[in-house]
């Protein structure tokens, strides 16, 4: 796993290259906003079951249809299987968020669900919209708490959307 500083270094150590302003500019930008990622990390792990149960309800309530019988997350064992995939992305989120760099998703999340997916019938739809509604909640709550500015909480969870809305699960 990498996070910014490592995935830059490793960028301008690959090509023989000293850091130049774009760099530091990355770097100091990383570093300006190192207490606001540690604090929104603090939250998630404080919050996360009731993150979790926050957005399946939301979910649930919105596509009903996933619940009733015939749906993905019919019986009690599917649906216990849906919050706990969707506590698995918000505790690698959570991390990647920390790391401001989303190769933890890559590595830990994003390779291989494809086939799992696949091979259980998962729809990506509801999976992604779970993921958008957690990042929702994350953000509501970390304002809540006094973190002014809650745009770099968007890059784990859009990322992890943007990868399974674009691969057709």
């Amino acid at each position: 796993m990498r996070d910014a500083v490592t995935s830059l270094i490793r960028n301008y150590d690959i090509t023989g290259r000293y850091l130049d302003r774009n760099a530091i500019d990355s770097l100091k930008s990383y570093f300006a906003t190192g207490m606001a990622r540690i604090q929104a990390a603090a939250l998630i792990t404080s919050n996360a079951a009731g993150i979790v149960r926050q957005a399946g309800l939301q979910l649930f309530d919105e596509n009903p249809e996933l619940i009733r019988p015939g749906g993905n997350a019919y019986t009690t064992r599917r649906y216990a299987a849906c919050l706990r995939d969707m506590d698995y992305y918000l505790r690698y989120a959570s991390y990647a968020l920390v790391a401001a760099d989303t190769d933890v998703l890559d590595e830990r999340v994003l390779e291989g669900l494809r086939e799992t997916y696949n091979s259980l019938g998962v729809p990506s739809g509801p999976t992604v919209r779970g993921i958008q509604i957690m990042k929702d909640i994350v953000k509501a709550e970390a304002a809540a708490a006094g973190i002014a500015d809650t745009s770099f909480l968007d890059q784990p969870f859009d990322y992890m959307s943007r990868e399974l809305g674009e691969n057709d699960l």
